[in-house]
């Protein structure tokens, strides 16, 4: 038995409350080391003639990686406290594994088992409810419609007449956006994601020069306020971007401070090494990355804190926003967001906080800042295994399941889950101009747990590679737009919506059965849907091991009764199923 890959703490990724009577416990063990594992439980407190009265229970084996066997089971403490150990058993031998060691037994010493204090309310993590049946559209507002031609910047070119540069104008406003929101609400959006709104020099608005000021080329207070109001008539959310890591270069703090150095007011409001403050050949403060453009706020400051909090408080107060996005999150410091977090939900208590994370975010998914993060690690192997074909149906599952296992299943379904964005390339791009292949995509992204987005053009074949190319105009008109596309993509929205399981219900697990069809599994107690991808440009055919227990079929793609024979399924070429079983 491999006792050094035996793995828990009894902390919040591990051992949490998933409601308020109900907590999760997960072990991690050595792959393929470990037969099985059993809880052993009590509450601390209940004793019998100096003996500690426990009970056990089979915990399930829920997924695998490349190195680790993961196992779960859910359990309802009566009096919402708990002391608890495991039993790992394998073909040679059992042993206990509690908080401080192995023992050949369960001890007696309650000293040597786990501990869940108490399950208080407070502690659970909690994201809104709504997020859960969302399904996102994010718009690059410069992008995706000219609506007020009397706005327009400076040298506009005319809408989708070229390539876009990094410096390009093409006239996008709120207006515009206002104009198709019956198109968004047709292919079934419940939430928009805004790139920054506020005033700006740059096409992308990442450069935010006044917090409290919408961009002048996008409109006005009023016009957003119309958008909103627009978008409740229609049940769609909106999220808007904040850039609290960095100013842009024209905010004028810091033009105070080129001007004024080491005189002006505003000098701790950012890291500025030493004085005269410089910006070339390399600038001598910090900055997001190397852009002198984007000077790093001091956001431990109380003034910058407080002019900060003040523009997260002000648009959730008086535009009744849904969301903030928060843009580069992880370098900003934590305490910062728990205050951020405090002060908005005090405003609206469902109001979504998404920071932007790249890497393992659990330090900031405890409950006391964000609600979720940008789930980058679906986008990278999603798009490695059906764009690029760079991995394997195997290490697909196992890449997977590490990191549904790297966090509490709360937080997953809170996941912001995205394939594309104003900074990856175009899914077809990624994809090598394949139609099938991002119908693939779109698949697994409007199949899996979470909350997904789509990234406003993909789904009418929009092309482009890095930025500048990914952020092409949107393009209105019908004959130009890929209309199969377009309807694959209404029709999985409309069954993400009409399919709880296809959403957050149930569990999400995979089979490993082919090396070319990727087969995820989505059940509850009454029923379940199979997601078939062959990725293959060949014939595949696949016996499932599920038991229908003179249940029905129906291919949700078809609407048409499934034949279902042992399990077997025989799939075309690239081909797409959706078995549900009921």
């Amino acid at each position: 038995m491999n006792k050094a890959a035996v793995y828990h703490r009894a902390d919040r990724s591990m051992a949490y409350s998933i409601n308020s009577d109900e907590m999760q416990i997960r072990l991690k063990t050595a792959k393929n080391d470990i037969h099985q594992v059993t809880l052993v439980h009590g509450d601390p407190y209940d004793w019998t003639n100096d003996q500690w009265n426990f009970s056990q229970l089979d915990m399930k084996a829920a997924g695998t990686d490349e190195l680790h066997d993961y196992w779960e089971v859910n359990i309802s403490p009566p009096y919402h406290r708990l002391r608890y150990g495991f039993i790992l058993s394998n073909k040679k031998k059992s042993v206990f594994f509690g908080e401080k060691n192995f023992h050949p037994a369960p001890p007696k010493d309650i000293g040597e088992y786990f501990c869940m204090p108490y399950m208080n309310k407070a502690d659970l993590f909690q994201s809104p409810e709504w997020v859960h049946n969302t399904i996102w559209y994010q718009i690059f507002p410069e992008r995706f419609a000219n609506g007020d031609a009397s706005l327009n910047p400076p040298a506009t070119i005319p809408w989708g007449s070229e390539d876009p540069k990094r410096d390009s104008f093409f006239g996008g406003d709120l207006q515009g956006v206002i104009d198709h929101l019956d198109y968004l609400e047709d292919l079934g959006i419940n939430g928009i994601y805004f790139t920054p709104l506020f005033e700006a020099s740059s096409n992308h608005k990442y450069d935010t020069i006044d917090y409290f000021e919408i961009d002048q080329y996008f409109g006005s207070k009023e016009t957003l306020k119309e958008l909103i109001a627009e978008c409740k008539k229609r049940g769609i959310k909106v999220m808007l971007d904040a850039v609290f890591n960095h100013s842009g270069f024209f905010f004028p703090p810091f033009q105070d401070v080129l001007e004024k150095g080491e005189n002006s007011r505003y000098k701790d409001w950012f890291h500025i090494w030493d004085f005269p403050v410089q910006t070339t050949p390399e600038p001598n403060y910090d900055t997001f990355a190397f852009t002198y453009m984007m000077p790093k706020l001091n956001t431990e400051h109380p003034e910058v804190k407080n002019y900060l909090l003040e523009a997260a408080r002000y648009w959730a107060r008086e535009f009744d926003i849904d969301g903030w996005r928060l843009d580069v999150a992880n370098e900003v410091d934590q305490a910062f967001w728990r205050e951020f977090r405090t002060e908005v939900k005090k405003i609206n208590p469902d109001l979504y906080i998404l920071g932007e994370v790249w890497h393992d975010s659990i330090p900031w998914l405890q409950g006391d800042q964000f609600d979720a993060v940008m789930n980058y690690p679906f986008t990278t192997n999603a798009l490695q295994l059906i764009a690029k074909r760079s991995i394997t149906v195997k290490t697909f599952i196992e890449n997977m399941t590490k990191v549904q296992y790297m966090y509490p299943s709360p937080v997953n379904k809170a996941a912001f889950n995205l394939v594309g964005s104003h900074d990856t390339p175009r899914i077809l791009t990624e994809c090598d101009g394949d139609e099938q292949r991002v119908k693939q995509v779109l698949t697994l992204l409007l199949s899996y747990y979470g909350t997904p987005c789509i990234y406003y053009g993909d789904e009418i074949g929009l092309s482009g590679g890095m930025d500048p190319g990914c952020r092409k105009c949107m393009e209105w008109d019908p004959h130009k737009q890929n209309s199969e596309l377009l309807n694959f993509t209404k029709q999985l929205i409309a069954l993400r919506k009409s399919e709880p399981l296809l959403s957050n219900d149930g569990d999400l697990s995979f089979y490993n059965l082919s090396d070319q069809t990727v087969i995820l599994k989505r059940e509850n107690k009454q029923e379940a849907i199979l997601i078939l991808i062959n990725l293959s440009d060949k014939k595949d055919a696949v016996k499932v091991p599920y038991s229908l227990n003179k249940r029905k079929t129906v291919d949700l793609m078809t609407g048409e009764a499934h034949k279902w024979k042992k399990g077997k399924f025989k799939l075309k070429p690239q081909e797409i199923k959706l078995v549900k079983i009921h």
